[in-house]
């Protein structure tokens, strides 16, 4: 018998945080961020990251647990999420997952094999460019989805290459290792890009620029991983006096335009997922996730 996951997905700004605390106070449930940015001490304003008394009581995995120098990996969330899973378990509690960052879900759920990251291959003297073409060699298919200027993702798909000795496009290993209800909030796109905008203009009032001033002074810079998230790496044209405050939130805004649209995209077609438009009563969203219980 499976364990039963309940999971929250859908794109930035389309309130997967608010409907997984409800779920987990009126489930018993324990929240495990899929976010892979909120994992950062001091990154709080850029990542939306909950809020203590947005918790509500409800108990929060997954926030504030690394220092902005660190790396963290789909690697990484799959084995400390496994380990949590089965620990709230054990209390008897209900996992949920609640993130946008779609691969991480997919990689907890289902039996993906990452090996161990600490022998990656980051190709230090290799440009984007020349790495995106090493990428067209050996798996094409990721190379037509991979922009050539993401290196992350192209070294991801590099290194699982080198490790498995297939491409990462043919993993195409689906056995699901929990009993898993993926739930994505759904909603007009005109409306969306509206909360987006927003939030971004909310982030800013809060103090997004000094957040970012603080961040740069204590020794955290452009290149970390940390600061490559939307909301943070946009920036960098401004502390270079190559764009204004002004040109900089019109870019965070339009960074999370594109990508809202990218996670709705990768959702569709990687995850069998139940779409909740965001308009639809709670008690009916209540009443699914209480029947998939009793299955």
């Amino acid at each position: 018998m499976h364990k039963k996951v309940l999971t929250i997905a859908g794109a930035t700004a389309s309130g997967k945080s608010a409907l997984a605390i409800k779920l987990a106070k009126d489930f018993k449930g324990e929240i495990i961020s899929g976010d892979s940015i909120q994992v950062y001490r001091g990154l709080d304003i850029g990542s939306g990251k909950i809020k203590k008394e947005e918790m509500e009581g409800v108990v929060h995995h997954l926030i504030d647990i690394k220092d902005p120098k660190e790396s963290y990996s789909v690697y990484d969330f799959q084995k400390m999420g496994r380990l949590l899973i089965d620990a709230i378990e054990r209390r008897g509690h209900l996992p949920i997952i609640c993130g946008g960052t779609g691969l991480y879900i997919k990689a907890l759920i289902y039996d993906y094999d990452f090996k161990e990251e600490k022998d990656f291959n980051n190709y230090e003297d290799i440009d984007d460019v020349s790495l995106h073409a090493m990428l067209k060699e050996v798996d094409p298919i990721s190379a037509i989805k991979i922009h050539p200027h993401n290196r992350r993702r192209v070294l991801r798909a590099l290194n699982y290459f080198e490790k498995n000795g297939s491409p990462i496009s043919s993993n195409k290993t689906e056995k699901a290792l929990y009993d898993a209800l993926i739930l994505a909030l759904d909603m007009e796109r005109s409306e969306l890009y509206a909360k987006i905008d927003q939030r971004v203009d909310n982030m800013v009032k809060d103090g997004l620029l000094s957040e970012v001033e603080g961040l740069l002074k204590s020794g955290i810079a452009f290149n970390d991983q940390a600061m490559k998230g939307i909301g943070y790496r946009e920036f960098e044209a401004y502390f270079k006096n190559e764009q204004s405050l002004e040109e900089v939130i019109q870019k965070i805004k339009s960074d999370s335009h594109n990508f809202a649209k990218r996670q709705y995209t990768w959702l569709r077609h990687q995850l069998p997922i139940e779409w909740i438009d965001i308009k639809t009563d709670y008690e009916l969203i209540k009443e699914r996730v209480r029947k998939w219980l009793d299955e």
